[in-house]
């Protein structure tokens, strides 16, 4: 038998002895501290209570005042008393407890208030999401007799409840059909008072709405209607980025690099997402990425989304990929993908590799992949998370063809490997600390991995710019394996404006070209500056690499201006 301190003041005032005494155990002895006799009338009361909820029934108490501030507390605590039986009542097989989680009590089982309130706890719960929010438990038939408890559970479930229409109560012109799909609240389902708690997270977790305020309940006519406070927030994107980089084929000149983003969200107030990325990377080189999603399809949980994109990197090679995958909200702030993805890349200038004696490290090949990537977020705001964490796991696995190029010499397929498994693995880490009300820190953790025992050079990763490794130009950097580490604190002097400072360190293996190990680090500092059109952003970075020295000459200077409407 075990006893809490409940208190001790810094100041003694009162000292006071306590001794416990119960059947079958020695007598506990202690000494407490309190500030004045109040104090120790109540300390006096949380100890019998204490034993009382440890099923100590007929505790006996004595508490005495000495001169010089003194007091003694003796407690005849008696026996324990166990269970002679817990009957079920009236209950229904749905409501009780799980045998694998909390059985009820058997017979000569110690009594305590703790585990039986636990057991009246789940039964409500279960009432509570199943459609019966006025639930109530009672014991009923209570008797002790020779140290046992003997008592039986009594249920009034009370009327049942199903979901009415959702009421959108703020200015979103979200569809409340929608809405109510999305928060697993459609009308006509059993109440449940624990999706109605899970609405503040999954609202939080959808970027296109703002929740202001505590949902409201209205019962009547046996249905629930929910009023949520919901409003817009300026989601749609209109992007464009302008990059000054050194001009690496004409000396003494900078190049001008681009970027184009269009991206619309909630369309039609249904919960359809598009976009369109574009960007050029370098002199001869671009990408470009469409990529739409229709959410609960045909009335069912799952969304379902496409995406193509294309990279013409310079001369050397072509890739394309596309990707049909379906999601389901697994919970409030967990989403599970399962994708389909078919992959292919091509050699562009086939002229260089005409002598060539071996395969070269850039080839053709089909590869079609499998996999599921979960994504789980905890943020205070999924668009500007000042505090929180947010996780992404990303598992591929599938079969790559390597195709023959006519343009190259057929002896050099002779000893290639032509079908072959390939897999990979991606994931991201955040992690966001709030100091105060204007200053906090992001810590984000990236890695990859991709194995195949016939790899090339457009099968690995592509690193480098302003939303990996910052200091490099965009896709800088191949890797079959990295790892890289960004410590950013800001400094916010509004909602969505605020000073930056960064540094990014990594890791990147290349198994292709058989590359030493390399650590790249880079450091920089920027704004980003809300206005009411949009978002203006500045970022001034210097990175250090094998082939990259960190000085002035080849600094990164990336400002943009994001429209959001």
């Amino acid at each position: 038998m075990g006893l809490a301190v409940f208190g001790k003041a810094q100041t003694t005032a009162y000292q006071l002895s306590v001794a416990i005494a119960a059947e079958g155990s020695d007598t506990i002895r202690e000494t407490y501290e309190l500030p004045d006799s109040m104090a120790v009338y109540r300390f006096s009361r949380k100890l019998i209570d204490s034993l009382q909820w440890e099923g100590f029934l007929d505790v006996e108490d004595s508490l005495q005042f000495f001169g010089e501030k003194k007091a003694s507390l003796f407690l005849n605590a008696g026996p324990q008393y166990t269970w002679l039986y817990l009957g079920r009542g009236n209950l229904e097989p749905w409501m009780l407890p799980s045998s694998s989680r909390m059985g009820f009590p058997t017979q000569g089982k110690p009594f305590r208030f703790r585990e039986l309130r636990s057991i009246i706890d789940e039964i409500l719960n279960r009432g509570q999401n199943t459609g019966y929010p006025f639930i109530a438990v009672s014991l009923d038939s209570v008797r002790l007799s020779q140290d046992q408890v003997a008592a039986g559970l009594q249920v009034d479930k009370g009327p049942w409840i199903s979901f009415d229409t959702l009421r959108i109560t703020g200015d979103s012109r979200t569809q409340p059909l929608f809405l109510s799909r999305k928060l697993r609240m459609a009308p006509g389902e059993p109440f449940s008072q624990k999706r109605v708690d899970q609405a503040l997270d999954a609202v939080r977790n959808t970027p296109y709405l703002r929740l202001d305020g505590a949902p409201e309940l209205s019962f009547q006519n046996e249905e629930a209607t929910v009023y949520l406070p919901v409003n817009d927030r300026k989601i749609n994107r209109l992007d464009g980025i302008i990059g000054f980089l050194p001009n690496e084929i004409e000396a003494n000149k900078w190049l001008v690099t681009g970027q184009f983003d269009v991206h619309l969200a909630n369309v039609s107030g249904k919960g359809r997402d598009y976009s369109l990325n574009w960007q050029r990377l370098s002199q001869y080189s671009q990408n470009l990425r469409v990529a739409g999603r229709e959410p609960f399809l045909f009335g069912s949980q799952l969304d379902l989304g496409i995406s193509f994109a294309f990279l013409k990197e310079d001369t050397t090679f072509l890739n394309r990929e596309f990707e049909l995958h379906v999601g389901y909200q697994l919970a409030a702030k967990t989403y599970l993908t399962f994708f389909g993805k078919r992959q292919a890349g091509d050699l562009l200038d086939v002229s260089r590799y005409s002598d060539a004696s071996e395969l070269p490290e850039i080839a053709d090949y089909r590869y079609t992949n499998y996999g599921a990537t979960v994504d789980f977020s905890d943020l205070d705001d999924i668009l500007m998370p000042r505090s929180g964490w947010r996780g992404l796991l990303r598992l591929g696995i599938g079969n790559k063809r390597l195709v023959e190029n006519t343009g190259l010499p057929q002896e050099l397929y002779e000893e290639a490997r032509q079908n072959t498994l390939q897999y990979y693995v991606r994931g991201n880490l955040q992690r966001y600390f709030r100091w105060n009300q204007s200053l906090s820190t992001k810590l984000s953790l990236d890695a990859g991995d991709i194995y195949n025992s016939n790899l090339f050079l457009n099968d690995l990763f592509r690193l480098g710019g302003l939303k990996s490794i910052r200091g490099f130009n965009e896709n800088f950097f191949y890797a079959s394996r990295y790892a890289y580490l960004t410590v950013e604190p800001r400094y916010y002097i509004g909602n969505e404006s605020y000073f930056l400072l960064f540094s990014d360190i990594g890791m990147l293996e290349n198994r292709v070209s058989g590359q030493a190990r390399e650590w790249p680090i880079a450091l920089g500092g920027g704004l980003s500056l809300e206005t009411s059109g949009g978002i203006f952003t500045f970022v001034y970075a210097l990175g250090q690499a094998a082939n990259q020295p960190m000085t002035v000459a080849y600094s990164r200077v990336h400002f943009g201006f994001t429209s959001r409407f």
